[in-house]
């Protein structure tokens, strides 16, 4: 490394060096921008101008990249040697060369695939090699498949020269016939090691070799909180073999999916006896080069393995003949047919070659397998850290009907966030569940809600309990992460409730949060992450100690103070705490599948014993005995590819979520007209002890995420990649700019909307032309609005600013529910919300129990007045916001019909404007009560109906006949 300063760069640029979610970009952004600087000296050399101003710039971009490429294989530190000769030497024509060269094999991905010379002879004269190695490589790519890269890293303290043989070794023992190929990086200290692991996604394995450092001769700068509690004085004081343990636990910790080899020269059968699960193999120092290269490769196949994809890819190419269901199997019903081939010719042949309902010949079921599809799901849960995974191929809908059927039998109390998914209300509805709604703190200048406050959980687990029905609890089901970015602190929220009831069963819908288990910041507010975390937590002596503590110093709370309890963390016993958790996740939402692929992760203690016979019921109950295999392989594929480069992709997700954050609130004209919504907007102070208001800072960039996500642990925080943002000042609704204005004009696809906010989303297909294409959209937009505002008359303008403040000021407040009918409420002390929805729902099918109501003539208003109770039959749900207003067994309360009167939206399900809302009659009401079931109180409401009737015949034939005497006239 070059001895010239590296503390001379931007602030900004500082910024994105020491985090690393801008990495790539700076990386890229700063080759480009020194091959210009290089271009400037060529010519002011060729003039004779005075160099001194661009060459600084140079010297300052060359050493921000040289801090990057330490990190990566290509360019290695050979090259850089050479950049800063051929500056130093004022070979300035050479030295452009050589950086477009590197630039243009950065940019290309040439390197992953030949190895890149460099020198002084190959760069003179030979400006065209890399455009000709792209050519070639487009070329080879299309008759054969090139082989996948990655790179290995070896931490041990070595020379320049000592570097040179490692790398020329490993690549000696390389072979033509290997599956894959790599290049290698080597680091001195630990210290170097974790940046390296953070900064380089191609690293997908390492060796840890005895002899290194602990610290870096580098200022690491944020990179260092990763090694918070590590003293450097104890660390370099520790054995040479202990200290690579300890840097194998910190790597695993941070990238799990990577393979990391130890290679020591103390007792080797000492180190592989003890609990190192870290590392997939341990060395003794004479291992040789080809055994290590062998285990390498072996390593990365086994995550690079596919098994159901690939069985299916066997039996796709195998001759068949099907006298069996599906004749579009093999294509045949569309080769035969005259009208349909555009279809074959649309999807190609592929696709049909693997559409069977075959089980056998090298296949699997789906309900019962025992190969390739068993083998997959494995592969899955270690990819996602589950004990169990379950692929689903109808949605995370049913993966939800799934688990709630398995865990929760009639009767049980489940705890459950009222905005959750509407799947969630079903499976209630299915499991005869007596349900509790929690409701989350609410946002209502967005129209929108946050998550349930612990607090609020905590205070029912402790009525319950002050009630004697902590028993009954089952379940508590929440959402993290929200549609509008709200994560949990979730292994808080499950200490805590383990701590009141030690055997509760968590369902997390992570249905839109499958690609947090790739990254080391969102990883830790994981279900998955979090149960194993609570799990080792409870088996260790220091939580014990920790918890003796507790003990003491809780000795003289009164156990049912509720409201002192509430201002305690509190800890569960870890001899009676079982860690059962459950998540689903829609992995086409955010990840690499089909549409409808979904996966159910569990990490439950209890699995075994008491749901695996359930669950697998309930699994029978609402899969498909036809499931889709295209769905399955992708699911496959999909593990494949976050195992091997999930980390990379998340990654560049967050980066271009927050370059997208960044140019929205710097660019005058739309930090105008539109408004990011951040932590302080949709978060409220009491939920974020950090106190950081955003993790935006103008002068050190996107520095603050980690602080509020894991080293402050806030209650709630935000997903940057989930990007808010307000409309209120455009005076154009959410549903209008997202149809009107993104899709009709411009092409963009969001899909959550709120009354005056719109939601953009990032994933792991994201690229920056994308978040380009969008910013030119909005400026666009922008650019039209203000038009209009020149052009408007003062009359249009007084229009304009009604709306404005209809969609900033006049807002309907978000009603709370307000709670069940005494017919179905089912609490005994009065003081719990749990109500019984399946027979509300079950009622409400029967048109005899039911009445409808027009709320906008005021006619359900006027009967309420009067003092009639008004009870929902059914799920009223409207889009957006998206979660129910009303559920079967619930009160209508006059917030409710306000909020329902100023909602705007075209499209609310469960009512129809026409006929009115649906409740139900007085006397279902009056008789629920003294029935066994919804057919008997269908019998006694219709029998009193035909009473009712009946007497009214009477009473209109004895009119009529009274009548007719009257006509008669008198004798």
């Amino acid at each position: 490394m070059s001895d010239l300063p590296v503390g001379k760069t931007s602030a900004a640029e500082y910024a994105a060096l020491n985090l690393y979610h801008r990495i790539s970009y700076l990386r890229s952004d700063t080759w480009i921008r020194l091959s210009r600087l290089i271009g400037r000296l060529s010519e002011k050399q060729a003039v004779g101008s005075d160099t001194a101003s661009t060459l600084a710039d140079t010297r300052t971009a060359m050493a921000t990249l040289e801090n990057i490429e330490d990190y990566t294989a290509f360019p290695s530190k050979e090259d850089f040697r050479l950049l800063w000769r051929l500056l130093e030497d004022q070979e300035y024509n050479l030295l452009a060369r050589a950086v477009n060269r590197i630039a243009r094999a950065l940019s290309s991905d040439v390197y992953r695939n030949r190895q890149i010379q460099l020198s002084r002879g190959q760069i003179d004269g030979e400006e065209k090699e890399i455009e000709q190695e792209v050519l070639e490589l487009h070329l080879d790519s299309t008759m054969t498949q090139t082989r996948p890269y990655f790179e290995l890293l070896v931490v041990d303290d070595l020379s320049a020269k000592e570097e040179a043989v490692i790398r020329s070794s490993f690549r000696s023992v390389q072979r033509s016939e290997d599956e894959f190929v790599y290049d290698v990086i080597v680091v001195p200290s630990f210290q170097d090691a974790v940046t390296a692991v953070l900064i380089n996604p191609n690293i997908q394995a390492c060796i840890l070799r005895s002899g290194f450092r602990y610290k870096s001769k580098r200022e690491l700068g944020l990179f260092q909180r990763y090694l918070e509690g590590m003293n450097p004085t104890d660390m370099e004081n520790v054995t040479s073999t202990d200290l690579s343990v300890i840097l194998g636990r910190v790597l695993a910790e941070l990238r799990p999916e990577l393979d990391l080899y130890l290679i020591t020269n103390m007792a080797v059968e000492t180190y592989a006896a003890q609990d190192n699960e870290s590392f997939r193999r341990i060395f003794y120092r004479e291992t040789d080069y080809v055994e290590r290269h062998l285990n390498i490769i072996r390593g990365i196949n086994r995550r690079f393995e596919t098994p159901f994809f690939s069985a299916l890819k066997r039996y796709s190419r195998q001759p068949m003949g099907v006298f069996h269901a599906m004749p579009i199997s093999r294509a045949k019903s569309l080769m035969c047919s005259h009208w349909i081939r555009d279809m074959l010719e649309f999807y190609g042949l592929n696709i049909f070659m693997a559409e069977t309902s075959a089980t056998s010949g090298g296949l699997d079921s789906l309900l019962q397998p025992t190969g390739p599809l068993k083998k997959a799901q494995e592969m899955a849960a270690r990819a996602f850290g589950a004990r169990n995974t379950y692929f689903v191929t109808n949605g995370t809908s049913t993966a939800n009907k799934i688990v709630v059927q398995a865990l929760v039998n009639p009767g049980d109390i489940v705890l459950v966030d009222r905005d959750c998914h509407k799947s969630h209300h079903y499976g209630m509805v299915l499991a005869g569940a007596e349900v509790a709604y929690l409701d989350a703190y609410p946002l209502h200048q967005y129209s929108m809600y946050g998550g349930v406050p612990l607090k609020e959980i905590k205070r029912l687990l402790l009525q319950y309990k002050a009630d004697g029905r902590l028993h009954k609890v089952k379940m508590l089901l929440l959402t993290n992460c929200t549609f509008d970015g709200i994560v949990y602190d979730v292994e808080r929220v499950m200490e805590e409730c383990l701590a009141i009831k030690p055997d509760l069963v968590f369902l997390w819908d992570e249905a839109w949060f499958a690609f947090a288990a790739f990254n080391p910041v969102y990883r830790t507010r994981t279900a998955m992450y979090c149960a194993r975390k609570l799990r080792r937590k409870f088996r260790g002596e220091e939580y014990r100690n920790h918890y003796a503590a507790y003990l003491e110093q809780t000795r003289a709370l009164d156990p049912d103070d509720i409201d002192a309890w509430l201002g305690v963390r509190m800890m569960p016993d870890p001899d009676q705490a079982r860690v059962r958790t459950y998540a689903t996740h829609s992995t086409h939402k955010t990840l690499t599948a089909l549409r409808q692929g979904s996966m159910i992760h569990i990490y439950d203690q209890d699995f075994r014993q008491k749901v695996e016979a359930p669950f697998h019921e309930a699994y029978m109950t609402h899969t498909s005995t036809s499931p889709n295999y295209q769905i399955l392989a992708s699911l496959d594929l999909g593990r494949r590819q976050v195992e091997l480069e999930g980390y990379e992709l998340v990654n560049k997700q967050v980066e271009t979520a927050l370059v997208l954050r960044e140019q929205i609130k710097n660019q005058p004209l739309l930090s105008k007209y539109f408004d990011i919504l951040g932590t302080e907007a949709l978060i409220p102070e009491e939920h974020r002890p950090s106190g950081i208001k955003s993790f935006y800072d103008p002068e050190a960039g996107w520095c603050r995420m980690e602080d509020a996500w894991i080293y402050e642990r806030d209650e709630f925080v935000v997903d940057p990649t989930r990007v808010t943002m307000f409309l209120g000042k455009t005076g154009v609704d959410g549903d209008t700019f997202k149809n009107e204005y993104l899709m009709n004009k411009y092409g963009i696809q969001i899909n959550k909307t709120s009354r005056n906010s719109v939601l953009f989303m990032t994933n792991i297909g994201t690229s920056r032309s994308s978040i380009a294409y969008l910013i030119e959209g909005l400026l666009g937009i922008a650019r039209e609005l203000e038009w209009q505002r020149e052009e408007n008359s003062a009359a249009e303008n007084k229009i304009l600013q009604r709306r404005i403040k209809s969609l900033t000021h006049d807002l309907p407040p978000l009603p709370d529910f307000s709670r069940f009918h005494p017919a179905f409420h089912r609490s005994v002390s009065g003081s719990t919300p749990e109500g019984d929805i399946r027979t509300a729902y079950f009622m409400g099918q029967n048109d005899s129990l039911c009445e409808h109501l027009r709320i906008d003539n005021g006619e359900m208003q006027r009967q309420m007045k009067e003092g009639r109770v008004m009870v929902s039959t059914t799920f009223v749900i409207p889009y957006p916001p998206g979660f129910p207003i009303l559920v079967p067994g619930q009160v209508i309360s006059d917030e409710i019909l306000t909020f329902m009167l100023a909602l705007d939206v075209k499209e609310i399900h469960g009512y129809r404007p026409v006929l009115g809302l649906s409740v139900f009659s007085e006397n279902a009401l009056r008789e629920v009560k003294n029935a066994e079931s919804v057919s008997e109180i269908t019998e006694i409401v219709e029998e009193e109906q035909h009473k009712k009737d009946k007497n009214l015949k009477q009473k209109h034939k004895s009119k009529s006949s009274t009548a007719d005497a009257a006509k008669q006239p008198d004798d």
